[in-house]
């Protein structure tokens, strides 16, 4: 749950610190007072979009930080710790989100800088904001068909993640196929080029760095007189005269007559010294033996130095055409062995990739089935269930459906399936098309929300969806912005009494204008206005009974000031809290998710 927020140079509100509890928490004020920033600031902590029109005049940034309530192991708690955040000392997890004045945002979590994105995944575990833009979205056939998905948890979600992945190996294969079928006189030339391409290749058969191994062969080949009077002169300075001339010692010569000298001498200092001569010695005879070795194969053989050359000649008619060197020539031989096997446009490879694309449709038919199945299902119970809240909502007469029906293709469509011997266009959501429908009263026609309620009815015929859905969503936090727009009288008093019910299982924020409403809240918030001439500043207290009489007798057209207000007001609260006291806690078990 959300346990505080605060909130500091966002719109009006200069700063206020928002202490939240369980239970049931109204926000009022009067208009343009700022309740609206409340809000603001829950969707900026939930990684909504930043704006810089929302950050105060003269301010250089607004801030909004808020205090979750995560218990360690959470989904929650493991967003956080994915990011390197900690908790709190109370174990609590601090999200903050910073809009700069020329527009740029950060967000923190857990005292770690990080990406808004972790803040919409942490929101996903913690809030929902439900708000008239919210309902509007709710009324698009897209989000309708979601609401539906969401109520029935894992019942549709396994069947359409298995519908999803067949779906995507369908397409590709009737892409390819339509692609190999329109190109193949195309794809018939480039694969002509490609098989000459490794014919040649293949012919002259490269090996890796062998044109580097080359140019040192025949630079050998072709310099083997100079090598050869090179490595000459050196064994002669190591080895000495080869004909034994004692006239010639050479250094192997030189370091044996020192060591015989040392050897000779009295003095140990100087016999210390001849091992070391030792070492030396053995390192120029190795020395030696590997020259002597190196003019035993170093001869100048022409007929050698001609195939190296000519050999030369091949690679380089490979690395003209295809690559730089040896090794690129390798490289582009096997990538067009790989894109020769995809350009397959013989009848035997289209034949096989029609039939496969004809497999995996069956396939895909098949989980289009299930999917269609768990959703009538499931659009039967969820109908019901709003039904009865809307009971509970003075529309007692009214009866919501939701309509699951298959969703036709359109001439030409890539996406047809056949289900059953009928066409209908699959998308990546099923073949479905789901519809919310309004019967206002027995005997009136079905029709969609948006045209069979009014803004009252609407309202009503939402909050009672939101109301069934929370009880299949685990988020714990439920925000409301004026959802009971457009209702009044006994209809107020019965949105304010569902709210106070959904309360007893989740932490329930509203923001509202309805006295009727806000009598049933467990604690009254309300955001206060002031102005020195020049600035308009505001606040959010905390309001106690006798405070709250204060502030609902002003909702009840501003008459805070008049005995019968004030006594209007008490009795609100009255019936309010015996309502509540009324009524047991009652917990309602949750779709599978």
């Amino acid at each position: 749950m959300l346990a505080e927020m605060r909130i500091q140079g966002l719109g009006v509100i200069d700063e206020a610190t928002l202490e939240l509890d369980a239970g049931f928490t109204v926000v009022t004020g009067e208009t343009g007072a700022g309740k609206t920033m409340v809000v603001t600031g829950l969707h900026l902590l939930g990684g909504g979009r930043a704006e810089a029109s929302r950050v105060r005049n003269g301010a250089d940034k607004a801030v909004v930080e808020g205090r979750f309530v995560a218990p360690a192991g959470s989904p929650a708690a493991k967003v956080a710790e994915e990011v390197g955040g900690e908790p709190d000392d109370d174990g609590s997890v601090i999200a903050v989100r910073t809009v700069g004045a020329d527009g740029r945002s950060r967000a923190h979590l857990g005292g770690r800088s990080v990406p808004v994105g972790v803040l919409s995944e942490l929101a996903e575990q913690l809030l929902a904001v439900h708000g008239q833009n919210d309902q509007l979205r709710l009324l698009r056939p897209a989000e309708q068909r979601s609401v539906l998905d969401r109520f029935a948890g894992d019942e549709v979600a396994e069947p359409l993640r298995g519908y999803r992945k067949v779906r995507d190996e369908w397409l590709r294969v009737a892409t390819e196929l339509a692609e190999r079928t329109a190109r193949s006189h195309e794809l018939a030339r480039e694969a002509e080029l490609l098989r000459h391409g490794l014919a040649e290749i293949e012919a002259i058969d490269p090996k890796p760095g062998e044109d580097e191994e080359l140019v040192a062969e025949a630079r050998r080949l072709a310099d083997a007189d100079q090598l050869r009077e090179a490595a000459s002169g050196a064994q002669y300075a190591v080895s000495g005269s080869p004909d034994g001339d004692p006239d010639v010692p050479g250094a192997l010569g030189l370091i044996g007559e020192a060591r015989r000298r040392l050897t000779a001498s009295d003095d140990p200092k100087l016999r210390e010294l001849e091992p070391r001569l030792v070492e030396a010695e053995t390192l120029l005879a190795d020395v030696g033996a590997e020259i002597a070795s190196y003019l035993e194969h170093l001869d100048a053989d022409p007929a050698r130095l001609e195939q190296v050359l000519a050999r030369q000649a091949e690679l380089k008619s490979l690395t003209r055409k295809y690559a730089a060197d040896v090794d690129g020539v390798i490289a582009w031989a096997r990538d067009a062995s790989s894109r020769l096997s995809g350009l397959d446009t013989s009848d035997e490879a289209l034949a096989a990739l029609a039939a496969r694309r004809d497999e995996l449709a069956v396939e895909l038919a098949g989980y289009a089935r299930r999917v269609t199945a768990e959703r009538l299902a499931a659009a039967e119970e969820l109908g019901r269930a709003v039904s009865d809240e809307l009971t509970g909502l003075a529309m007692p007469h009214a009866t919501v459906e939701v309509a699951v029906r298959p969703r036709p293709t359109e001439p030409g469509d890539p996406q047809a399936l056949d289900v059953d011997g009928q066409l209908l266009h699959a998308g990546s959501s099923g073949v479905d098309d789901v519809e919310l429908r309004l019967i206002a009263h027995p005997g009136a026609p079905a029709l969609p929300v948006h045209k069979g309620a009014s803004g009252g009815e609407l309202s009503r015929v939402m909050l009672a969806l939101e109301v069934v859905l929370s009880h299949s969503d685990p988020v714990p936090t439920l925000v409301f912005d004026e959802v009971d727009a457009g209702v009044g009288g006994r209809a107020a008093v019965e949105v304010g009494r569902r709210l106070a019910r959904l309360a007893r299982s989740h932490q329930v924020i509203v923001v509202t204008h309805l006295p009727q409403v806000a009598a049933f809240a467990d604690r009254h918030l309300v955001v206060d206005k002031t102005a020195d001439g020049v600035l308009t500043r505001s606040g959010v207290r905390r309001l106690d009974e006798s405070q709250r009489v204060v502030e609902l007798a002003r909702m009840l057209a501003g008459m805070d000031s008049t005995d019968t207000g004030r006594a209007h007001a008490e009795e609100l609260l009255a019936a309010a809290k015996a309502d509540k006291e009324s009524v047991p806690v009652v917990r309602r078990k949750a779709k599978k998710k």
